[in-house]
């Protein structure tokens, strides 16, 4: 298991962000969590997603567990900071 804290830094104007979020994690065969607070939501739920902040300065903890989970991580992370999205 892979876990690393990230702050938020999607667009504030960014469009969709949750669904995007979880498309994102939903490519990869890990079980990826984000944890905040007291409440830890299954990335690739769109209901748990949609009860979480992501927005611009919000921390959160990221925890993957898989197979893919070191390459998941990186790319979940990234696009929490920057709201690039991968090829």
């Amino acid at each position: 298991m892979k876990n690393r804290k990230v702050v938020v830094g999607l667009p504030q104007d960014m469009e969709r962000k949750v669904a995007v979020m979880v498309q994102v994690a939903s490519q990869f065969d890990s079980r990826i969590h984000f944890i905040t607070g007291n409440k830890k939501v299954n990335a690739k739920s769109i209901m748990g997603m949609m009860t979480i902040p992501l927005n611009s300065g919000d921390e959160l903890l990221v925890e993957a567990e898989g197979a893919d989970e070191e390459q998941a991580i990186e790319v979940v992370v990234e696009f929490l900071e920057t709201g690039k999205q991968p090829n």
